[in-house]
């Protein structure tokens, strides 16, 4: 019988589980060609990571207009699906080996994006790690995207977990606020960003690897493993 955790994992999707960087970066400028918008050299920077509504709306500036702002996120994404080629090629180092041991060890897991679900099922179903993640939050399911931190306290409810008893992988400073915010844990990963810009993390690592999960359980010295199960059955 596997052993019930005293703490669970939230993962952010993109840098942490997979690199689908220059993907999605194609296709924002793909899209941009075929409505006559600009997406200039750093734009991408300012907006991935980001839900599209706000990154067309807020931090680009392309439109208004919620029907159009829907046609062209939605044109975005299908022309991100059509670049996808043999998914485990975007898979990160460590990842697999670092899930398997969480899943060994009892301890919860769930991803939580701003990328849509559709997304992120095709990519999980290419790598063979569809039953990895007990819970999936993606862009359809937190109406704010980081940094509020809506979308780890949603994944903390589906789990049963109590915030506290978190912890947060992420790669970008606005992940970092969003778990802070939701009273979470947070280990930052140098996948996307310098070491420096992510300073607010618990822990700053280049990537995920088993001795990891070792300091982690530390954090949770004396916490009770009945406690968190009761909060899953409760």
């Amino acid at each position: 019988m596997t052993a019930v955790s005293s703490w669970a994992a939230l993962f952010d999707w993109d840098g942490v589980i997979v690199d689908s960087r220059a993907l999605h970066e194609q296709a924002w400028n793909a899209v941009a060609r075929e409505f006559g918008y600009r997406h200039a050299a750093g734009d991408f920077k300012r907006h991935f990571g980001s839900q599209n509504r706000r990154a067309i709306v807020e931090i680009l500036g392309w439109t208004r207009d919620d029907a159009l702002m829907r046609r062209i996120s939605d044109r975005k994404e299908e022309l991100y699906r059509d670049s996808l080629g043999a998914s485990p090629e975007l898979l990160l180092p460590g990842v697999a080996e670092f899930l398997a041991l969480l899943a060994e060890r009892g301890v919860p897991r769930a991803i939580v994006s701003s990328s849509p679900r559709v997304n992120i099922d095709r990519v999980l179903a290419g790598l063979g790690l569809a039953t990895q993640f007990q819970q999936i939050i993606a862009a359809e399911d937190a109406a704010r995207s980081k940094p509020d931190p809506e979308g780890f306290s949603r994944g903390a409810s589906r789990l049963g977990v109590q915030p506290t008893r978190c912890v947060v992988f992420e790669d970008a400073p606005a992940g970092i606020e969003a778990g802070r915010r939701a009273e979470m844990r947070v280990v930052a990963l140098t996948t996307t960003h310098a070491g420096g810009d992510l300073d607010a993390a618990d822990i700053v690592v280049d990537r995920l690897r088993p001795e990891l999960v070792e300091r982690i359980e530390s954090w949770f010295d004396g916490t009770s493993a009945s406690a968190l199960g009761e909060a899953q059955n409760g």
